[in-house]
C-alpha cells in the first residue's frame, strides 16, 4: 500500500517562507507526477503546483513565489513557498501518480497546515 506523508507546515508572518516536503512510501515501482494542492474546510482541493519529468507547472497563485521540486529517486516532492500571504493559509495536500503492485493510481496525503498571519 502506498502512503504519502507531508511535513513542513507551520505558522509564519506575511512575507515569510516555508518549505513543505512529501514522501511516498510502500511498494513503489515508479512515480511520474507529483503535485501540491490547497484544501480549506468545506471546499474542494485546488491545484497549486505540479511536476513531471517534463518540468514544473504553476497555477497563478503560486507563480513567481513558489517552487516545486522532486527527488524521484527518493519518492519525494517539495514546495518552497516564499513571500507568503494570508490568503496562502490552508492545508497543503500532496498528490502522486504512482505505479505500485496495484497498478497506476493517484494517492493523497493527509496534508500539512500552513497559517500566515501577523
Amino acid at each position: 500500500q502506498v502512503q504519502l506523508v507531508e511535513s513542513g507546515g507551520g505558522a509564519v508572518q506575511p512575507g515569510g517562507s516555508l518549505k513543505l516536503s512529501c514522501v511516498a512510501s510502500g511498494t513503489i515501482f515508479s512515480i511520474n507526477y507529483m503535485a501540491w494542492y490547497r484544501q480549506r474546510p468545506g471546499t474542494q482541493r485546488v491545484l497549486v503546483a505540479s511536476i513531471t519529468s517534463g518540468g514544473p507547472h504553476y497555477t497563478a497563485s503560486a507563480q513567481d513565489r513558489f517552487t516545486i521540486s522532486w527527488d524521484n529517486d527518493k519518492n519525494m516532492a517539495f514546495l518552497q513557498m516564499n513571500d507568503l500571504k494570508p490568503e496562502d493559509s490552508s492545508t497543503y495536500v500532496c498528490n502522486a501518480f504512482v505505479r505500485s503492485d496495484a497498478g497506476w493510481n493517484h494517492h493523497w496525503g493527509q496534508g500539512t497546515q500552513v497559517t500566515v498571519s501577523s
